[in-house]
């Protein structure tokens, strides 16, 4: 009883206040405005973070240089996908909406860190874009591998991939073959967007544009796609050999975002006569260190990673593992 009374005596008496004919008291009104305006901010934010969990994703999953771009806009078209993530860019249709591409960056490291979001700035321009589609439904993420595919989808804040095709699900082997040739040979890149978006963008790297053609649909029509071929500045193939601090550069960068634990002793390259380079690096962990993953799946990372980025083609990788500590 005596908690009843005291409750009574320290609530506010607001049946006396509205006899009065008084309103509110300020302290309680402002309260009262900041819940309302708290609950409005949830649901604003679960309406968003429940829109692009409910986006289906699809990736297109291939080695550097095999036509991942060029083949796009074709599974694009046949899964009735209007979105797509390609190196740094959200693509919608024909229009470059968000984003700016890993084919305009300098050197290796900046457009590894473009192509993965990297940037907060540039992962949140993209992610606040994704929000703004009402009819975001699909969307394809373009990648070199489904463990580059994960890292988008988290940090663009995505589901994971409910379906992967691979470049030889799409391409034949001829196609592959010459899409590489085209790569390494000449420095040519594709994305999937008309020559006006990137020239408007980013036009030093613009080289030429193309039309691709997909198959007839019922109405017995064509459709035709354009795209824009480019050679970014670290993917020319006139430049100078690449020196074995770049080359060490570049795998320490993927070794680390690979595995932190691994320390990088030493790397060494051997230019081949076609232009290729025979790689060797030696690695370091520690005595109790168990790597999740296989030694030759870590050749391949390596191989991917400075490949499409280091703009060279890679023979061999080597690796050799010490163990320290």
């Amino acid at each position: 009883m005596k908690i009843s009374e005291d409750y009574s005596q320290s609530a506010p008496n607001y049946a006396t206040r509205w006899d009065r004919r008084s309103l509110w008291p300020t302290e309680d009104l402002t309260n009262l405005m900041q819940l309302i305006e708290l609950k409005n901010m949830n649901r604003l934010f679960k309406f968003a973070f429940t829109t692009l969990n409910r986006v289906k994703v699809y990736a297109l999953v291939g080695r550097s240089g095999t036509g991942k771009s060029h083949h796009s806009k074709l599974v694009a078209a046949k899964y009735h996908i209007d979105y797509i993530i390609d190196d740094g860019l959200l693509i919608k249709g024909d229009r470059i909406i968000a984003g700016h591409s890993a084919k305009q960056d300098p050197n290796f490291i900046s457009a590894v860190r473009t192509a993965v979001f990297d940037d907060d700035e540039h992962r949140d321009e993209v992610v606040d874009a994704l929000n703004k589609e009402k009819k975001l439904k699909k969307i394809l993420i373009i990648g070199t591998s489904e463990k580059m595919i994960g890292k988008i989808t988290k940090r663009l804040e995505l589901p994971p991939a409910e379906k992967i095709l691979h470049i030889e699900d799409v391409a034949t082997a001829e196609e592959i073959e010459t899409a590489m040739r085209i790569r390494y040979t000449e420095g040519k890149h594709v994305i999937p967007v008309p020559s006006i978006e990137i020239t408007r963008n980013y036009p030093k790297i613009v080289y030429d544009s193309m039309k691709i053609f997909g198959k007839k649909g019922p109405s017995n029509k064509q459709k035709s796609f354009e795209k824009t071929i480019v050679r970014p500045e670290f993917s020319r193939p006139d430049k100078d050999e690449i020196s074995e601090s770049a080359l060490t550069q570049m795998v320490r960068h993927a070794i680390g975002d690979y595995d932190p634990i691994i320390k990088v002793k030493k790397v060494s390259g051997t230019k081949n006569t076609d232009s290729s380079y025979s790689l060797s690096v030696t690695l370091q962990l520690p005595v109790r260190h168990y790597m999740s993953t296989t030694i030759s799946d870590l050749q391949e990372y390596l191989s991917e990673c400075i490949e499409k980025y280091g703009g060279i083609m890679l023979r061999n990788v080597s690796i050799e593992i010490e163990e320290w500590g």
